[in-house]
């Protein structure tokens, strides 16, 4: 969803949307069951556990620092490709809630998009992806996060 905004490359090179540590858990992407699925069939290793109508992955296996990574990122990025969780395709934004109101807000963990222009950040929103986000987030409710007052808002639902 993000190809006109964010190279292929720099993502598959970058990782740091994949890779969590105790304090950003909450971020974890909320897997479908056939994404789930698919993803244990490339990884047998990867565990699952259920999370408010979907599915979020069991850390196996912590590096020196305590950061863990996705069971679906590998040396040259995503296995899952086009197939990833959605919140996974709209990183780094993000959905949230603030006073029962959805709110798209921006992660600053991806430095290529979090030091572009605000103006060029809510442009590609209006462009039809907020529609989208927000569509989405009202049939599939448990990709919605607490709002985080760390993550600026860039779009409001009407």
């Amino acid at each position: 969803m993000l190809k006109k905004l964010l190279d292929k490359k720099i993502c598959s090179d970058c990782k740091k949307c994949c890779v969590f540590d105790i304090y950003d858990i909450w971020e974890t992407p909320v897997f479908s069951e056939d994404i789930k699925n698919k993803t244990i069939l490339l990884n047998p290793c990867a565990e699952f556990v259920p999370k408010d109508g979907g599915y979020i992955f069991k850390p196996n296996e912590t590096s020196p620092d305590g950061s863990f990574r996705c069971p679906a990122l590998s040396e040259k990025g995503c296995v899952l490709g086009d197939e990833k969780p959605f919140i996974c395709r709209i990183f780094p934004y993000m959905i949230m809630e603030l006073n029962n109101i959805k709110v798209i807000t921006i992660a600053s963990v991806c430095t290529e998009i979090y030091n572009r222009p605000l103006s060029e950040l809510v442009s590609f929103l209006k462009d039809g992806l907020a529609d989208k986000i927000f569509s989405y987030a009202e049939t599939h409710p448990e990709i919605t996060r607490p709002y985080n007052e760390n993550y600026p808002i860039l779009m409001i639902k009407k």
